[in-house]
């Protein structure tokens, strides 16, 4: 019997807990549809687009080894915002629907500290963690107003720049740094954009020419995650944004003169070339080293000897038919000169003979005189009568 007791109290006890855990899953519950509006607005604030780990290191593009290259160049161009290539990376000036042009982007980034910046050394660019700037700095230096954001600590800087205080406008030109590098695994010649450069455009209380100021070298593999979310429009023909910013570097739809090459000396392109006409050959001639360089390591084939000849055979034979045609062209037209010449010379010698003819004197006819009558005769009769 006081087993059996025990048994019950125990039961009783049991079903007791229960009760009160299910009272307490319910008060729980009822917490839960009390916070509904909480967990919506944080699962909200997570599908908002953002970038993710996940997404850089999608687009970060692994530093290949000395193993797999043959051949590297350096190459540093000037895209100039004039150019309508280029025009996508400066409109619109404002933002506008949200959409912003790259220098807007690379200065919210910059100022919410997501990206790192580092210092322009001319030619020495070194992505290392001695050379990352301070954006403190960076905007002091180019008088940007700004002010401490919330939450920014010594180790994790941000700030708050007004659209206003964005010198988005003076901006006018960008630096790149370009590596064309072969590949010996894809016996192929890539070409990559490796980091961005904005050159600030801007001229003194006095006017005159505006001066260049290079801003800061950002690295493009850690700013692709951001760029691909905003589309832009690359030309007036077609108003649908089709490409992103990402598109636009990555399959090299811009425009731009090459300034400098990485050479011993660190020297500039106007440096080695003063006058305009050597320097525009010189780059032709680089570029076309560059588009060209892998076709020329090969050893090609007969069958493409064979094309290359009867290409060249073809265009010798072209260039001698039209200088053929030309000098067929050429004895034509002395003969029209020489036709001409001679129809001058005798509608000359025709029109003088004409005019010779005109000045002969006229001989003058001359009347037959009467037969003069002598009055004294008719005085005679008149005086008979």
């Amino acid at each position: 019997m006081n087993s059996l007791f025990k048994y019950a109290i125990a039961a009783i006890t049991l079903v007791s807990t229960g009760m009160s855990m299910a009272a307490q899953d319910s008060s729980s519950s009822s917490s839960i549809v009390r916070r509904r509006g909480d967990n919506d607005r944080n699962r909200n604030a997570q599908q908002t687009p953002g970038v993710t780990d996940r997404m850089q290191q999608f687009y970060r593009q692994e530093e290949k080894s000395d193993a797999d290259r043959m051949w590297m160049r350096v190459i540093y161009r000037d895209l100039e915002m004039d150019n309508p290539k280029n025009a996508a990376l400066y409109y619109p000036e404002d933002i506008i629907d949200g959409q912003e042009n790259l220098f807007r982007i690379v200065m919210r980034l910059l100022a919410d500290n997501s990206i790192a910046a580092y210092e322009y050394l001319d030619g020495k660019e070194i992505f290392t963690d001695q050379y990352k700037l301070k954006v403190r700095d960076m905007l002091d230096r180019f008088h940007v107003l700004y002010s401490d954001a919330k939450g920014s600590t010594e180790k994790n800087p941000r700030f708050t720049i007004e659209e206003s205080d964005v010198p988005a406008n003076e901006v006018k030109s960008y630096y790149i740094l370009e590596r064309w590098e072969f590949d010996s695994r894809s016996n192929k010649t890539q070409r990559r954009v490796e980091a961005i450069c904005p050159v600030l455009h801007r001229s003194d209380d006095f006017g005159g020419d505006a001066v260049r100021y290079p801003m800061f070298w950002v690295k493009l593999d850690a700013l692709r995650p951001y760029l691909a979310q905003q589309y832009i429009f690359i030309d007036d023909d077609n108003n649908l944004p089709k490409y992103t910013y990402d598109d636009f570097f990555t399959l090299s739809m811009y425009d731009g003169d090459i300034y400098k090459t990485r050479n011993l000396t660190n020297k500039s392109m106007m440096q080695m070339f003063p006058d305009a006409d050597d320097r525009k050959r010189a780059q032709d001639s680089i570029q076309n080293r560059l588009d060209t360089f892998d076709k020329n390591i090969w050893v090609p084939s007969r069958e493409e000897v064979i094309a290359a000849r009867e290409a060249r055979e073809a265009a010798e034979a072209a260039a001698a038919e039209g200088e053929e045609i030309e000098a067929r062209d050429g004895n034509a037209e002395e003969k029209v000169t020489e036709t001409r010449s001679s129809r001058g010379r005798r509608g000359s010698a025709t029109k003088a003979s004409a005019k010779k003819k005109e000045s002969k004197p006229k001989t003058k006819v001359r009347k037959p005189k009467a037969a003069k009558t002598s009055s004294s005769a008719v005085r005679s009769v008149r005086r008979r009568k």
